[in-house]
């Protein structure tokens, strides 16, 4: 199932520190260059999930949508978290690939 295959990676991806989480993070990497994917809470708030949809318009970064706050968080040693960003081009594009496979 490529659910557990998008969780593996991001775990991967977060030991590997080509992670960032929470709001503030993610913004700055948005806005700093750094982000090349954008992962979004289903369970987040509608708001939310428009704010980062049109950040990652704005700045040509993919977006998807993934599982719920507490898995999202579980997955990369986190309690909660709503929205979390890829650093690195190559995480980036196998989660990319995956998202586009399921």
């Amino acid at each position: 199932m490529n659910k557990i295959k998008i969780l593996n990676l991001l775990s991967m991806a977060q030991r590997a520190n080509k992670v960032v989480s929470g709001d503030f993070a993610v913004v700055k990497a948005a806005d700093g260059g750094k982000a090349r994917l954008i992962l979004v809470a289903d369970d987040a708030a509608e708001e939310t999930k428009k704010k980062y949809q049109r950040m990652a318009e704005n700045a040509g970064i993919k977006l998807y949508y993934l599982t719920d706050k507490e898995e999202l968080g579980h997955c990369i040693g986190k309690e909660f978290r709503a929205v979390a960003a890829i650093l690195d081009k190559g995480f980036a594009d196998a989660l990319t690939k995956l998202f586009e496979d399921r």
